[in-house]
């Protein structure tokens, strides 16, 4: 299927309109984090289900809601609080290679970074995406880590895609006014700065769409994919996270 770039941008932008709708929350991971209203709770949650979105859409959501339950659904009040003993409560969960090792490390690297480095959201205070997830990254591994647990937070200065970590942070910072993405962090990158989330099926459709060339879904092919999605839409490129996903997903592209 070819398009020319001006039915490029109509078409992408009905994807976009289509998609970009609370009706879809219930069954997407960013369901999570809307179970909150309090700005910590969301990046909390937000965070914890990010990092476990890869696999079947309804494990990762009953996965999620089995964290926010181990921590008696008020995630920031646990990672504040959380003890030892507290952090036992999470022995047995498993998320794929994603287990109960991993997450009492994460609550005791969150709570670090609340207690010491200002929160999550001035730890992606930087000045662009890569930079950004890099510093978290320097941030969250600050304190003694199981090595296991490294592979866990991508890392884009190794040529990741750190699909996770840019839908998190398209999750805090985009807000359209449409219910679905926070804008919560003011303090951080703008929507212009955002890169677009990069899997298989966003991959597969982009390049279909001729909107990327590159073979390998790395840190390279998302620079090649968003600097062309800013050529339909500068201040805001990763609004069409939501159609390229929607088109594979759902549309099966």
């Amino acid at each position: 299927m070819t398009l020319i770039p001006s039915d490029l941008k109509d078409f992408l932008e009905e994807k976009y309109d289509k998609y970009n709708r609370i009706d879809f929350i219930d069954s997407d991971p960013i369901s999570i984090p809307h179970q909150f209203s309090k700005k910590e709770d969301i990046e909390v949650a937000g965070f914890l289900a990010a990092t476990i979105a890869w696999g079947q859409r309804v494990t990762i959501i009953n996965n999620a809601n089995k964290m926010m339950k181990i921590m008696g659904n008020n995630p920031h009040d646990f990672v504040m609080s959380a003890k030892a003993k507290d952090l036992k409560r999470f022995d047995g969960f498993v998320h794929r290679t994603f287990n109960s090792t991993d997450a009492i490390f994460f609550i005791q690297s969150l709570q670090n970074i609340y207690k010491k480095h200002g929160g999550l959201e001035k730890a992606f205070s930087k000045p662009d995406c890569q930079q950004a997830i890099s510093n978290f990254r320097s941030l969250f591994f600050l304190i003694d880590y199981p090595h296991r647990t490294g592979k866990h937070v991508s890392n884009p200065a190794e040529n990741s895609s750190a699909k996770r970590l840019c839908m998190y942070l398209r999750w805090m910072i985009r807000n359209d006014k449409r219910g679905v993405d926070f804008g919560i962090w003011k303090s951080t990158l703008l929507p212009s700065h955002l890169m677009c989330p990069l899997d298989v099926h966003s991959g597969n459709v982009a390049r279909k769409l001729g909107l990327l060339k590159r073979t390998q879904n790395d840190w390279k092919a998302v620079e090649e994919l968003t600097g062309n999605l800013r050529k339909l839409d500068i201040s805001d490129p990763v609004k069409y996270d939501f159609a390229l996903f929607g088109l594979g997903v759902f549309e099966k592209f």
